[in-house]
């Protein structure tokens, strides 16, 4: 199992109380801690302008300029965000950022893509919120502008919602030319959620990961299952694709300390002013969580999770901007007892076989 880290950026919440001229400090020392720790394969943002539960005018920074920022702060951990919205940036225009950020970071990018959610950030942007079938038609559309611009150094194209007329990709990523990358986009793409329909269709089309589930065992397993088939429908080999999901992640020594770090998030919302209802909903779906737990009890569920096929976590700390003691534990008693070292290394993704 490989393992990549959320790194802090506002939009949990998980900045408030920090002064913002303190806040690129708090996201490069933690970019750096993982960079120099070889157990952390990636580190990962999200793609959001507005905070969650709720919008507030508490920070949210941007992905995009995270990736360039944090490629320049560190040298090996891989950068990733789960997930960027397709239509949240011309998908041409994507494509070429994404190119730049793969030469700046020397290799060291992954795409991760999705067809979006949050209504109010999308409306609030001017962006409209067209229906689920329209968001993922514009998904579908951009991955396949993405492997024209990376693979091609071009792209035209003529589709519905997105169409491109000898766009130009120069230079080409790293990856698939001086380096080693995925053999269809050369950028390592990885199509997140887990819609049966639509988006598992088009992660098997193109995808080199998937990343769906809420780390409950019988939901990765139906999903996987789903993936499969979608495989076989579009003559795709299963096994190419590696599949991944994100876990908010709670640890402790015992019950009472994983009642402590729950105690304070909560009075953390509280006093970010998240209100009630939403606070208490979290509150308790966290409570319900398969990242919360003592080490044992995470190692327990995650080897249930890897002998369904989940080769790779992506990790997230709520109070890592205000404590990395949950870090820490985590690498000590969780990480060691589930990484393969046999195939250690930040070019693990190149592995074809599952």
């Amino acid at each position: 199992m490989k393992f990549g880290l959320f790194i802090p950026q506002g939009w949990k919440m998980d900045l408030v109380g920090i002064d913002p001229s303190q806040h690129w400090g708090v996201m490069a020392g933690l970019a750096r801690r993982a960079d120099a720790n070889e157990d952390w394969a990636s580190i990962w943002v999200y793609d959001h302008f507005h905070t969650v539960p709720v919008p507030t005018e508490e920070a949210t920074h941007e992905a995009w300029t995270l990736m360039a920022a944090f490629a320049g702060v560190t040298g090996r951990v891989r950068l990733g965000q789960m997930c960027t919205c397709m239509s949240y940036r011309n998908p041409a225009y994507l494509a070429k950022v994404a190119a730049t950020v793969d030469v700046v970071s020397e290799g060291r990018l992954e795409m991760g893509i999705g067809a979006g959610w949050y209504e109010h950030e999308w409306k609030a942007y001017g962006y409209g919120f067209p229906g689920a079938g329209e968001r993922l038609a514009r998904l579908d559309e951009g991955v396949q502008i993405f492997r024209q611009m990376w693979t091609e150094g071009t792209s035209t194209f003529s589709g519905k919602h997105w169409t491109t007329d000898g766009a130009l990709c120069r230079p080409l990523p790293l990856q698939g030319t001086a380096q080693p990358g995925s053999k269809a986009n050369n950028i390592p793409m990885w199509v997140a959620g887990g819609g049966e329909k639509v988006t598992l269709r088009i992660a098997a089309q193109y995808a080199d990961y998937t990343n769906f589930g809420s780390g409950v065992p019988e939901d990765f397993q139906h999903k996987s299952e789903v993936l499969r088939q979608r495989c076989q429908d579009v003559g795709r080999d299963f096994s190419e694709i590696t599949r991944t999901t994100n876990l908010d992640i709670v640890i402790g020594a015992d019950e009472r300390e994983i009642a402590d770090r729950l105690a304070w998030l909560d009075d953390h919302m509280k006093g970010a002013g998240v209100p009630d209802a939403q606070r208490e909903r979290r509150m308790e779906e966290l409570r319900r969580s398969p990242g919360v737990g003592t080490a044992e009890q995470l190692v327990e569920r995650l080897r249930e999770l890897e002998g369904l096929g989940m080769r790779y976590l992506i990790t997230y700390f709520f109070e890592a901007a205000y404590d990395t003691t949950g870090i820490a534990m985590f690498e000590r008693d969780v990480m060691p007892e589930l990484l393969d070292r046999e195939e250690h290394g930040h070019l693990w993704h190149l592995r074809q076989e599952i």
